[in-house]
């Protein structure tokens, strides 16, 4: 291969020739440019220089063999080149941000100290980077959807039975045949590496060692191929979120790469096809800039330019299919894979009617996290009107919810109301970010203590005891703020 210095390649900074230094090798992305999914403006802010502290985190390992032509690998940074970046690196002053986020990990409080959901997040939120902080943080519009995820669980009470045997109480479950030691799973979130280095292998490992199935999204920062070897054995389940992209055979190449790997489930996501407005994650480099330019005067804008409102989020969905129908997209799936189907982001009762009259084997009624539709229904609102209106549902597919969740009540909640299993995002990733597979194993064993006290209080020591009677729906909300 042959070897390029840092002059070389500085001269190729422009729309029709724009080369790029990844991990010391040289790339020529020109014809990539207005094909990647946040805009050229991205690739050019690196044009004919080093892009590698940009690019790692937020992309997995194969994407340039997936994207660039083979041609396009050009060949290999100089030694003096490598040389001189590593020490300009050395030389470089770390930002604020950096600093900040230093002095954080190093005041981080002990894990033997966490005991909820909510210190997990809390102590994430202190460490994260910025950029990192607003992705995962991010919600549609004035964060309405978010927040009432959570209120939904305050408006529904336990009626607890006494006089039980619930020695012995087996907090076990299955989703879609595959055990997990409690009804919760991490659900597919993008970008894990944005919170640790190790990113999703923290979640892969930690799910392995607690006996629970990890979804993996589309956009994760690692390869399918790395989370998979990831794995403790080829038998640990995985399941795949799959944003169907809008080539067909991008998306039937993607479904059966996943299932040679081993992935069990296919999740096709339908609540998330265009960029939303997550305010917090698109203004993140405006904050950064203020944040580092603290004290500086700056010189006053009065230009009325569009505003981008892609962000960090807005970029992974743009090549999403906007055209999916029940009709068409079901029975193409079905004939690239064996793997079961779960549609994932059922907002009302029609559809999740519809996914069970598709043959779908499962549902996740799910709003995105609140990241998408502003005044969207609770997914908790959604699983009670569907048991009210059509309780056949949960007899022909498997109902799952996700959003909202903070501790072990919450997912008896959903359970007594026809949920097979819960699933946790967010939580997970903050996990992750802040303690590695640490935090993961931890946030586990937290929920199942508090899922294993719920049902002895609820008189229930198997989660197939649990049942719509146990629960009551009330039209007040406690006198104490639910989580928010």
């Amino acid at each position: 291969m042959p070897t390029y210095d840092l002059a070389q390649i500085a001269q190729h900074n422009t729309t029709t020739s724009c080369w790029v230094i990844i991990r010391n090798k040289v790339y020529d992305v020109t014809d990539f440019l207005f094909d990647h999914p946040g805009g050229p403006h991205v690739i050019m802010e690196f044009g004919g220089r080093d892009a590698t502290a940009a690019y790692v985190p937020i992309h997995p390992s194969d994407a340039l063999d997936k994207n660039i032509a083979p041609e396009k690998h050009l060949g290999d940074l100089d030694q003096t080149s490598i040389l001189e970046l590593r020490q300009a690196k050395k030389n470089q002053t770390k930002t604020r941000d950096e600093l900040r986020v230093e002095e954080a990990i190093k005041n981080r409080p002990p894990l033997s100290r966490i005991i909820s959901v909510q210190d997990l997040e809390e102590a994430a939120k202190k460490l994260l980077p910025y950029k990192a902080l607003a992705y995962y943080a991010s919600a549609a519009d004035d964060s309405i959807t978010h927040t009432e995820n959570a209120r939904a669980f305050s408006r529904f009470f336990f009626r607890p039975r006494v006089m039980k045997n619930v020695s012995g109480c087996d907090t076990s479950s299955t989703i879609l045949g595959y055990k997990t030691s409690i009804p919760v799973y991490i659900s597919g979130s993008a970008l894990a590496r944005l919170g640790h280095p190790l990113g999703e292998v923290n979640l892969t490992r930690g799910a392995s060692k607690t006996g629970i199935i990890q979804m993996v999204s589309t956009n994760a920062s690692l390869s399918y191929g790395q989370i998979a070897a990831a794995r403790s054995s080829p038998d640990q389940p995985i399941f795949f979120q799959l944003y169907k992209h809008k080539n067909d055979a991008t998306a039937a190449k993607r479904i059966r790469e996943v299932e040679a790997l081993g992935y069990k489930a296919i999740f096709l996501t339908v609540d998330a096809l265009v960029p939303s407005n997550r305010e917090m994650d698109t203004r993140a480099p405006h904050y950064l800039e203020d944040f580092e330019n603290k004290g500086v005067k700056r010189q006053l804008d009065s230009k009325d330019e569009e505003v981008g409102i892609l962000g960090t989020a807005g970029g992974l969905i743009i090549n999403n299919d906007v055209d999916m129908t029940w009709e068409k997209t079901i029975p193409w799936i079905r004939s690239i894979t064996r793997l079961p189907i779960v549609i994932k982001g059922i907002q009302c009762v029609a559809d999740a009617v519809l996914a069970a009259e598709a043959g779908c084997e499962g549902i996740v009624l799910s709003n995105h996290g609140g990241r998408q539709l502003e005044y969207s229904l609770p997914p908790l609102e959604v699983l009670y009107k569907l048991y009210k209106e059509h309780p056949e549902v949960f007899e022909k597919t498997e109902v799952y919810i996700d959003g909202g969740i903070r501790r072990g009540t919450d997912v008896i909640k959903a359970l007594c109301l026809g949920a097979k299993a819960v699933g946790l995002g967010r939580a997970f990733l903050y996990a992750q970010s802040a303690y590695g597979e640490a935090g993961v194993v931890r946030l586990v064993h937290i929920l199942q203590r508090e899922i294993s006290f719920g049902m002895q209080c609820l008189g229930v020591r198997s989660i197939d005891q649990l049942s719509p009677e146990m629960v009551e729906r009330v039209d007040w909300q406690p006198a104490i703020p639910a989580k928010l």
